[in-house]
């Protein structure tokens, strides 16, 4: 489903906050919140379809595949600066 800018911000805003609450107990701020949580669609878009899965449609889908997707990023993040 296509989604307009607005959306994406709200998606990004949403799933970046869940994931920074799943990973560190808060989230990261707005801002950051919302570009991990756009880039955690992007990511997670490209897991979904490597596995051949589809989380939903719709912005409960978007939202599941962005928060999936930056979860994902943050736990690499993590992984990289903890061996650094």
């Amino acid at each position: 489903m296509e989604h307009g800018l607005i959306a994406w911000l709200i998606i990004g805003a949403i799933a970046g906050f869940l994931a920074g609450k799943v990973t560190r107990g808060a989230g990261y701020g707005l801002i950051a919140d919302i570009v991990l949580g756009i880039i955690g669609a992007y990511i997670g878009g490209h897991l979904f379809a490597f596995l051949g899965m589809a989380p939903g449609t719709g912005m409960i889908g978007s939202i599941i595949t962005a928060f999936i997707g930056a979860v994902a990023l943050l736990l690499v993040v993590r992984l990289l600066t903890r061996g650094g």
